[in-house]
């Protein structure tokens, strides 16, 4: 029977970021993971690219992770902007009276699981263990056990479960989730556009559908369209030159003529945060303890706020010669986060429901939302915080009143 001081299953972005974290430490980590040694060792892209605080480019540099991303597949987000319905009124961000020169960078999924994976094989005291299935887990006050389907089983101090928010191990472990299904799919792309972007990402909340842009270096960007379920197949099999037409509707012209690029691909919205992020010798990371809706960008990042958190706390506690795995530790990790997820988790979810919600009542108060945002100062030095992270979670700093980011206007477009 294999013996180790840390199980972590999953070896997505949370988990591999995690061992890497405990690179500098004696510890014995197995990470565990269903895919193909192949597929980890050679991520394909998968549609999504996600934008990084600069909280999370400040990790990923401690882990030695940025450096290994070629600064091509970086691309700068210095602006954003919100728009309601056919309505030519924009919420807008920018970094204009701020320390920083960007909101945020753009990266691509694959590109930063790659960077993960070859970090993290360098370190001596972390093993992945590919085409591993868990089929039954157990903690208690001596240790934890993790049982595979092949019928190995692996016996640790230690079990951090990172897979995927509809958690197999969170549900063997007892740990019940709030989730809520949004009954719409995100179909998202690569597009090249015939008009700049100016590095400026936008959020186009049309009635019946939803389509954000977010900019990738040239006249290249990420796009998102999320609509009902019932109606994702038919944006997934529309004739190419239909598609490239209707997302530049959607878009409000802003882009000129669009082309997609490479394949569509098709995510179901659902958010989930289990209630608890530990229990005895066992902790939930990454998507199994907080799966983000995508709008607000803040997924990865949380998943990475996380797995630092946990391990700096960890390595605090052999410092003072403490057992890492004690309750003290996992609490801490516990509150922490949950500060940290708790917030964004339920206001993500408020926004997507009032912004996708059409009736009278709600369209007048979508409209009343952005008007409030742009006018009312701590509301956009609270969103601009959250969207760059400097310094941090916590540790705002406000701006002065003449340096507060302005709103604006677009032309009007015939948009349903």
């Amino acid at each position: 029977m294999k013996r180790v001081d840390v199980v972590v299953i999953g070896g997505g972005a949370a988990g591999l970021s995690f061992g890497c974290s405990l690179a500098d430490t004696k510890l014995n980590v197995l990470i565990l993971e269903r895919q193909s040694l192949k597929d980890i060792r050679s991520p394909q892209y998968d549609g999504r690219d996600f934008a990084i605080t600069h909280h999370s480019k400040k990790v990923m540099q401690e882990l030695g992770l940025w450096e290994r991303i070629d600064s091509s597949e970086i691309a700068p987000l210095e602006a954003a902007k919100v728009v309601d319905g056919a309505s030519d009124y924009t919420l807008a961000f920018d970094t204009h009276g701020r320390a920083v020169n960007e909101l945020g960078y753009l990266i691509s999924n694959h590109t930063i699981r790659q960077a993960i994976y070859d970090q993290v094989v360098e370190a001596n005291n972390v093993e992945v263990q590919a085409e591993c299935e868990v089929t039954g887990l157990s903690t208690d006050d001596q240790g934890a056990l993790v049982t595979l389907a092949s019928g190995e089983q692996i016996e640790a101090e230690m079990v951090v479960s990172a897979d995927n928010r509809f958690s197999s191990t969170r549900r063997m472990m007892g740990i019940s989730a709030e989730m809520f299904d949004f009954g719409r799919t995100a179909i998202v792309f690569r597009a090249n556009h015939q008009r700049p972007h100016q590095q400026t990402a936008w959020e186009c909340f049309r009635y019946g559908r939803t389509l954000a842009l977010l900019p990738l270096n040239g006249d290249r960007a990420s796009v998102v369209i999320t609509v009902p379920t019932s109606q994702a197949d038919r944006y997934l099999n529309m004739e190419p030159a239909l598609f490239n037409a209707t997302i530049a509707e959607g878009l409000g012209g802003q882009f000129g003529e669009m082309e997609l690029v490479g394949q569509r691909y098709a995510y179901p919205l659902v958010a989930v945060h289990a209630n608890r992020l530990h229990s005895t010798r066992f902790v939930l990371l990454g998507d199994a303890a907080v799966g983000m809706h995508p709008v607000t960008a803040h997924g990865y990042n949380l998943g990475l706020r996380g797995q630092a958190s946990l391990a700096k706390r960890m390595k605090q506690a052999i410092a003072n010669g403490e057992p890492f795995y004690a309750e003290p530790v996992l609490q801490h990790y516990d509150h922490r986060q949950q500060l940290a997820s708790r917030p964004i988790f339920h206001g993500t979810n408020a926004i997507v429901r009032l912004f996708t919600n059409e009736t009278l009542p709600a369209k007048l108060l979508r409209k009343a939302a952005l008007r409030f945002g742009n006018h009312f100062p701590p509301v956009q030095w609270g969103i601009i915080h959250k969207l760059t992270e400097v310094g941090g979670m916590s540790g705002l700093s406000l701006p002065k009143l003449d340096t507060l980011p302005s709103f604006s206007k677009i032309p009007r477009y015939s948009v349903r």
